[in-house]
């Protein structure tokens, strides 16, 4: 039997990987995508669009090509179907609000995660005295940006979540940390008996207004101003948390499920979405990397397995739970009071 013979090309591609992430990140940041939306380009006219130095735009256009982000035909480059439907900024379906706050910050805040690693500590603003999410809801620049962000994270799942939940056993939803409203808005959509809502704090609203109304259900969604930490949870059937618990360490996730808990009536449900690692902790890797950022974000935050998740719910006194998978890395746990 022939020795097998190993090479470092996995790990090589593994440690060079920043290259193609930045060169995405950079072609967002640069509009690329909304351009070619108008029509295809050849590397003349695209260079001198993006107003980019000739020296490396041709390698930075076929890179794009190499990494199955653009696509070329003779010598004009074109989106691939995936880019045209989501990194173009005049569709409702970009999702690169969540890059544009990858490359603006988190791309240089991971450039600290060994120190994360042996300190413990956030690697974002807090490293100079900051509040991160009190500096944020403060800038209302910035806050629209992670608003957007959040809806880019959220909409592949909410779709499925709109698919999958049996939406017709019940009447009311609220979506806890709604953010811009992008999950309240694919359910209400897909659901026209729905009568739902979003609790973000008071900032939040307009902008939550603002994106119902564009997507046309501003008079089935309702906003909730309150601050889930100190406010009771509106009462409703359905209460929705994404991306929310992770940001917090477990007496804080406990508190919180026992207030959904608190606020659903008998046989209400509670659904959670998030980037859930799996159970044996070997495939998730997406699910684990966020678990990573949550330490470079956050004071307390990780992510967690649906299995955690259930064993939680249970402690504070859901009598059923169920772990669904969703869009890529998420899924989805809802427990049944």
């Amino acid at each position: 039997m022939a020795k097998r013979q190993f090479t470092p090309a996995k790990i090589m591609q593994l440690d060079t990987g920043f290259w193609g992430s930045k060169t995405l990140l950079s072609a967002i940041e640069l509009g690329l995508f909304t351009e070619l939306a108008k029509g295809p380009l050849d590397a003349t006219a695209l260079t001198k669009r993006l107003q980019l130095h000739p020296r490396s735009a041709l390698d930075f256009f076929d890179a794009l090509v190499a990494l199955g982000m653009l696509k070329r035909t003779g010598t004009r480059y074109a989106n691939t179907p995936e880019t045209a439907l989501f990194l173009d900024r005049a569709k409702s379906s970009y999702v690169g609000g969540i890059l544009e706050m990858c490359n603006a910050r988190l791309y240089r805040f991971w450039g600290s995660l060994t120190e994360g690693l042996r300190t413990g500590k956030p690697q974002n603003e807090a490293k100079t005295g900051e509040d991160f999410f009190g500096t944020l809801y403060a800038d209302p620049q910035r806050l629209e940006g992670f608003l957007k962000a959040m809806t880019g994270l959220s909409v592949g799942s909410a779709q499925i979540i709109a698919k999958k939940f049996p939406w017709k056993k019940y009447k009311t939803f609220v979506d806890v940390g709604c953010a811009q409203g992008g999950v309240a808005v694919e359910i209400a959509l897909a659901h026209k008996h729905l009568i739902g809502g979003g609790m973000d704090l008071p900032v939040v609203q307009p902008m939550f207004t603002a994106y119902a109304r564009e997507r046309g259900v501003a008079q089935r969604l309702h906003f909730h101003p309150g601050d889930f930490f100190k406010d009771p949870l509106p009462k409703c059937d359905v209460i929705i948390m994404g991306h929310i618990l992770h940001d917090w360490n477990l007496d804080e996730k406990r508190m919180l499920l026992r207030k959904a808990y608190d606020a659903l009536p008998t046989r209400g449900a509670l659904i959670i979405h998030e980037a859930l690692i799996d159970d044996a902790r070997k495939e998730n890797a997406f699910g684990l990397l966020m678990s990573l950022n949550m330490l470079i974000e956050t004071h307390g935050g990780f992510d967690f397995t649906g299995a955690d998740c259930c064993k939680w719910m249970k402690e504070v006194g859901f009598k059923r739970t169920q772990v669904t998978r969703l869009a890529g890395p998420d899924g989805m746990v809802v427990g049944l009071k």
